[in-house]
């Protein structure tokens, strides 16, 4: 079985830039699994630090509104590795989910992180690229030219056990 992991939509990142494209090939991807009977999870990442955007409670660590009614389940974390230190992968394993689709934010931390860990706990992983976003850039990085989604998407493709896929090429042009 096959469940879509929808990482971090939280507004603490969300209103960091505009991530309406993103946004919108979430919501396709979560129509598309919910039309498909298919186990939509979301997480949350939380910090404990009253500082961190990520703060327990604030507004900044909720998930977008758009997004609340939607999950099946909704995971808190407290690292980029949805699997470290949660109960992910007992709730993938009780509901039989041996497929892993994973979109959301931040691209190069907690969707790498949580695909990697992924594969080497025995799940198909697929990486939809373009349905993942990040609040840093090529300035952040000192790289000019980088295009993080594509540079990680690429990544985990060479290594030919994490499949990257496009929004349209999951669910169709008429949708992405």
């Amino acid at each position: 079985m096959e469940a879509l992991l929808v990482i971090d939509t939280q507004n603490g990142l969300l209103d960091k830039k505009d991530f309406s494209e993103e946004i919108r090939k979430i919501k396709n991807l979560i129509a598309y699994f919910k039309n498909n009977n298919s186990i939509v999870i979301f997480t949350k990442h939380i910090d404990r630090d009253e500082k961190s955007i990520f703060y327990e409670g604030s507004y900044s660590s909720e998930i977008l509104e758009d997004f609340k009614e939607h999950p099946n389940y909704v995971i808190t974390k407290e690292t980029p590795d949805s699997f470290f230190n949660t109960n992910l992968d007992s709730i993938l394993k009780e509901l039989n989910i041996d497929h892993i689709f994973i979109c959301g934010f931040n691209t190069e931390y907690c969707c790498l992180f949580t695909a990697i860990s992924a594969f080497t706990r025995g799940y198909k992983v697929t990486f939809v690229e373009d349905a993942t976003g990040s609040v840093c850039d090529e300035n952040t990085y000192e790289m000019p030219g980088l295009d993080i989604r594509d540079f990680i998407g690429s990544i985990l493709n060479w290594s030919n056990v994490i499949e990257d896929l496009y929004c349209e090429e999951l669910i169709g042009n008429e949708e992405a």
